[in-house]
């Protein structure tokens, strides 16, 4: 079971919930069931989404796995350059 933080924005997509818990082993299935949750949620969900896992950033690696315990924010994507 994992707690994942919701940034401001994506409140209003999730029943203006600041924290949901899902069971996932990874970042892609944490997402998923994120999105079946909360429909809302698909559309930041692609390439507006950035996901912080214990203090490091993953942008594009889903496969990462979500430690019990770990601290889980969803940030907003920003572009570099």
């Amino acid at each position: 079971m994992v707690e994942v933080k919701l940034w401001a924005g994506l409140r209003p997509l999730a029943d203006n919930q600041s924290v949901a818990t899902v069971e996932a082993s990874n970042i892609r299935e944490m997402l998923r069931k994120l999105e079946e949750r909360y429909p809302g949620l698909a559309t930041p969900f692609r390439g507006q989404v950035a996901v912080a896992v214990d203090g490091v950033i993953y942008r594009d690696d889903w496969s990462k796995e979500l430690p019990e315990g770990a601290e889980v924010m969803l940030i907003k994507r920003l572009a570099g350059g």
